[in-house]
């Protein structure tokens, strides 16, 4: 049985994981999409470790501390890059990896 700062963990990895998603092919539909290459780079990597964080969680993974402060990292990074571009899908990304962050935090104590 999952406690509930686990799940809430793997509930804010993949609300971070359909922002970032949702984001990527957002920002491929910009105009100017050559200025988005890191955005658009940080939500794949962003998305993959939030899969991978909720899938340890789940399984309750020897590793999942670190995958967490990992994952953390990734998201920190992928925030502050989306809070810098004003569309309102990289500001919904930014607030969602914000979140997810936090929760992953919260896994590594």
């Amino acid at each position: 049985m999952l406690t509930q700062k686990q799940t809430e963990c793997i509930d804010a990895c993949n609300e971070c994981i359909t922002a970032c998603l949702q984001c990527v092919a957002s920002c491929l539909q910009e105009s100017e999409s050559k200025a988005m290459v890191r955005c658009i780079a940080l939500d794949l990597e962003c998305a993959d470790i939030c899969r991978l964080a909720a899938a340890s969680i789940a399984r309750s993974g020897e590793y999942t501390k670190a995958i967490c402060a990992l994952c953390e990292q990734i998201c920190n990074a992928c925030g502050v890059e989306c809070s810098q571009h004003p569309v309102e899908h990289c500001q919904k990304c930014s607030d969602a990896c914000r979140r997810c962050a936090d929760a992953c935090l919260a896994m590594t104590h």
